[in-house]
C-alpha cells in the first residue's frame, strides 16, 4: 500500500439520503486503500423515543444506559452500517461492515464513571493494525460503526471522531495515512457565517493564535485539537471539509 485514506461522516450525511448517496459514490472513486468511519445520525434518538426510552444528555453528550446501548448497537452497527455497506457495493466498492468486536479489531475500555457516569461509553484502547492490513491487502474497504467492545463481552458506544483517529493511527503503522473529517461546513472558517472564509491550513502554532483571538471556538476547538493530536502521533495529514467537497479539494488541512 502506498497510502491509506480514512474518512469519517456524521449525521449531516447519514440523515440525508441524497447527500449519503453522493458521498458514497465519491468515496468509492477515491483511489487506493481506504476506510470509512460513521456515526449514527438521528435514527437512534427516534427509535429510543418510539420505545419510550428516556434520552439523557449531559453537556451535549448522550448517557448510554443498557437500553440505550441496545438501541445504538442495533442502529449504528446494524441498520446504518449495513445500509452504507450496501450503498458502497451498489457503486462497485467492495466494503465490509465492522464493529470493534468483529475480528477483535478494536478494543475499548469503559470510561471512568467519575466525575460523570456516561454508562456504556468507551475510550479506544487498541487497534489491530495487522488485521487492518490483511483486509486492505485483500481489496476490502472496512466500514466502521462507533460500537466497540472491551474484550470481556461488553459492547461500548464510542465517539466516532475518536474511532476515526484511532483507526487512522492504527493504519499509519502500515502506510502513510490521510484522515478526512466530513461535517456540515466547508472547513474551519474565519467567519462562521461565510462558507468562503475557509482557513486553508492550520498548524499547532497557528491554532494557538486562532484560538486566542476567538476565530476558532466552541465545538471546533476539540475537532482541531483531535486532528493535531493525530498528526503529532503519526497521521500524515488531517483535513476538515464538507462531504459535498470531496472532489474539489476545498477544506482545512491540518499538518
Amino acid at each position: 500500500m502506498k497510502s491509506v485514506t480514512v474518512m469519517k461522516i456524521g449525521g449531516n450525511v447519514i440523515d440525508n439520503p441524497e447527500a449519503l448517496k453522493r458521498f458514497l459514490r465519491e468515496f468509492a472513486a477515491v483511489e487506493g486503500a481506504k476506510m470509512l468511519v460513521h456515526g449514527g445520525g438521528k435514527l437512534a434518538t427516534r427509535l429510543a423515543e418510539r420505545l419510550e426510552l428516556k434520552v439523557q444528555m449531559v453537556d451535549g453528550r448522550r448517557i448510554t444506559d443498557k437500553g440505550t446501548l441496545d438501541v445504538v448497537t442495533m442502529v449504528y452497527a446494524g441498520l446504518v452500517n449495513k445500509q452504507i455497506v450496501a450503498g458502497l457495493q451498489a457503486v462497485g466498492c467492495n466494503a465490509i461492515g465492522l464493529s470493534g468486536a468483529d475480528g477483535n479489531v478494536v478494543t475499548a475500555r469503559r470510561r471512568n464513571p467519575e466525575p460523570i457516569d456516561y454508562g456504556f461509553v468507551g475510550d479506544i484502547e487498541r487497534v489491530d493494525s495487522e488485521l487492518l492490513g490483511r483486509l486492505l491487502d485483500g481489496g476490502l474497504v472496512p466500514v466502521f460503526s462507533a460500537i466497540m467492545h472491551d474484550g470481556h463481552g461488553t459492547l461500548l458506544n464510542c465517539n466516532a471522531d475518536s474511532v476515526a483517529s484511532a483507526v487512522a493511527l492504527g493504519a499509519a503503522r502500515l502506510a502513510p495515512v490521510d484522515l478526512v473529517y466530513c461535517f456540515e461546513k466547508t472547513g474551519v472558517l474565519r467567519d462562521p457565517e461565510d462558507e468562503r472564509s475557509v482557513i486553508p491550513e492550520i498548524t499547532a502554532e497557528s491554532f494557538a493564535a486562532l484560538k486566542a483571538d476567538g476565530t476558532i471556538s466552541k465545538g471546533m476547538i476539540p475537532k482541531v485539537e483531535n486532528a493535531l493530536k493525530a498528526v503529532s502521533q503519526g497521521v500524515r495529514s488531517v483535513t476538515i471539509r464538507s462531504s459535498a467537497h470531496l472532489a474539489d479539494g476545498i477544506g482545512t488541512v491540518i499538518r
